[in-house]
Parts: structure tokens; C-alpha cells; sequence
């Protein structure tokens, strides 16, 4: 009898994932109806609260509890983006672990066959990643006003599979993935890591250095709402603050970081930092503005970044 268990675990934080686990169940039942006789597949679905502050958010979620086989668990704090996966993955049940963004959407149909197949096949081990990969969703409407929707609709051609495999362990992202429940456990997430960004790329590294491989899919979750361009900034600013923090665990691994040494090496890190401090502000309001330009983006990221390295 060849078992497969799966345990899919969802951290969420202000958003509702009611339909996505609705989703994500009905595609579990029915693989488990149509499984052969020579293979049992038994799963569950565990979302866990990590100190939402929005109590309407938190009632529809509650119904996620009503779903068999589904577990709705509030922490009523927020321990931050590594603890509750790892938190997560102490929960879990069954051998084998998808993490999914709770802000995401499945669209593909055969989207748990497909991670089943990767087990399957044995091109999954218990030494051996794999991710899904993130595209935007066929439903979500075309804004190129909104920040982070053109961001990611530049970004979608280095999402395929085959970009991502150039870049086996940078490109490595935690909104999508599969693991072995015995290997998480055994390279949990850097819990150093409180704040927003970063501890999905020193996950990839912790794994090359460990000589475990990322094997890069075709099954990606969707993109279908998009946070304003405000909101988006903050949190891209947070992200450089995480990386500006733990640059020595990330040499390597940022292309804005290596810029950013780069121009530090040639001594012209100061003369950068001058410039953006007079046209910082301009840019942010471009940015948070109706016609936001990724150009500026950039330079807007490399610029905070030096600003940071330089404190």
C-alpha cells in the first residue's frame, strides 16, 4: 500500500481564506474518491490565525472549522511570518507539508493532484523542495494605477518554472510550496526574523547549504486582490529594514543588495545617498500616487536601502 498524507497549512493575518480552504478541500475529497486501490490518501487542512485585528475577518474564517478534515486556529498574537510556519508544521499530522499564502487563490483544477504527482513520481523525497511558483489571477482586473499590480505583472515571465529553475534557491518564495514534514521540522524558519520579508530567501539558502534540492513546478496560486499602493510601499519598506538587518545572512541572495555593495565598493554610496535624500519625496508620491513607475521603484528601493546601510 503506498500511503501519501498531506498536511496543507495556511497562515493568515487580516484576510479571509474561507473560499480558497472551500477550494482546497474539495479537490482533497475528491482525489481521495478516485485514489487506487493500492494507494491511501488522507489529508488535512489547518489555517492558523496569527493576531488578526480584524474581528469580521475573523468570523467568516471561523466557518473554515465547519469543513471536514479543516482546523481554524487563532493565536490571538502576532508571532510573525517564521514562527507560525513553523508553528504550522509542529501542528501538522501527515508526512508531507503545502504551504499556501492565505492571500492567494487556486485556479488550476488539478492544483493538490498535481503536488501528489510530484511525491508520486519521486521527484519529491524527503530531501527535496518543491515549489509551485505565483502567477496573477485570469479574474483579477487590470490596474496600472495600483502599485503592486504592475510590479507583478512585470515579474510574471521570471515566475515560470523554467526562469526559476536559473535561480534554483534565490528565487525561492514561501507562497507556494511543498515539503517533507521530518525536513521543516529539521530546518524550521530563522525565527530572528519578526517582521515583514526575507525569511523565505534565507529558508533557500539554509537548504542549498544543506545540499537539499528546490525541484521548480508549473502549479502555481494567483494573485487576486492587490493591497493599495501605500500600503504596498510600507510593506516594501519593511522589507528593506529586514534586509538592511540580516545583509551578512543575505549576501548573495538580493539583487538590490548586491547593487547597493556594488556602489559601496566604488565609493560612491555616499553621493547616491545624497541624491535620493533630495528626490526621495517626489518619488514616494509617484509611487503612492495614480501613476505609479517601476523605474522609480527601484531606484526608490536602492535608495532607502543605502539609506538604511549608512545608520
Amino acid at each position: 500500500m503506498n500511503d501519501l498524507g498531506l498536511s496543507i497549512l495556511l497562515p493568515a493575518y487580516n484576510n479571509v481564506c474561507l473560499p480558497l480552504v472551500e477550494i482546497l478541500a474539495s479537490q482533497c475529497r475528491d482525489l481521495a474518491g478516485r485514489m487506487p486501490s493500492d494507494c491511501a490518501f488522507d489529508y488535512e487542512i489547518i489555517v492558523a490565525d496569527d493576531g488578526s485585528t480584524d474581528a469580521a475577518v475573523i468570523e467568516q474564517n471561523k466557518k473554515i472549522g465547519d469543513i471536514g478534515r479543516c482546523r481554524y486556529i487563532i493565536r490571538g498574537y502576532n508571532s510573525g511570518r517564521s514562527q507560525i510556519r513553523n508553528f504550522l508544521a509542529r501542528e501538522a499530522s501527515f508526512p508531507w507539508l503545502l504551504f499556501i499564502d492565505s492571500d492567494m487563490m487556486v485556479e488550476k483544477s488539478d492544483f493538490v493532484a498535481s503536488y501528489l504527482d510530484a511525491v508520486k513520481d519521486g521527484g519529491a523525497s524527503a530531501r527535496v523542495v518543491v515549489n509551485g511558483g505565483v502567477t496573477i489571477s485570469s479574474s483579477a482586473p487590470c490596474d496600472d494605477h495600483n502599485l503592486r499590480y504592475i510590479y507583478e505583472l512585470d515579474a510574471l515571465p521570471r515566475h515560470t518554472a523554467e526562469k526559476r529553475r536559473e535561480r534554483e534557491f534565490a528565487d525561492f518564495h514561501t507562497a507556494n510550496f511543498l515539503v517533507g514534514r521530518d525536513l521543516m521540522l529539521s530546518h524550521p524558519f530563522d525565527e530572528r526574523f519578526h517582521h515583514y520579508g526575507y525569511e523565505d530567501v534565507l529558508f533557500g539558502k539554509a537548504l542549498k547549504a544543506d545540499g537539499t534540492g528546490i525541484r521548480h513546478i508549473d502549479n502555481p496560486v494567483s494573485f487576486i486582490d492587490f493591497e493599495s499602493n501605500e500600503h504596498f510601499m510600507e510593506k516594501t519598506e519593511e522589507g528593506l529594514r529586514t534586509l538592511a538587518e540580516f545583509s551578512d545572512d543575505l549576501q548573495g541572495y538580493s539583487a538590490v543588495l548586491s547593487m547597493a555593495d556594488r556602489l559601496r565598493k566604488i565609493g560612491i554610496a555616499p553621493i547616491a545617498r545624497c541624491f535620493f535624500s533630495m528626490i526621495r519625496k517626489p518619488i514616494r508620491r509617484n509611487l503612492t500616487g495614480s501613476k505609479p513607475c517601476l523605474t522609480l521603484f527601484r531606484i526608490y528601493k536602492l535608495g532607502y536601502l543605502l539609506t538604511l546601510k549608512n545608520k
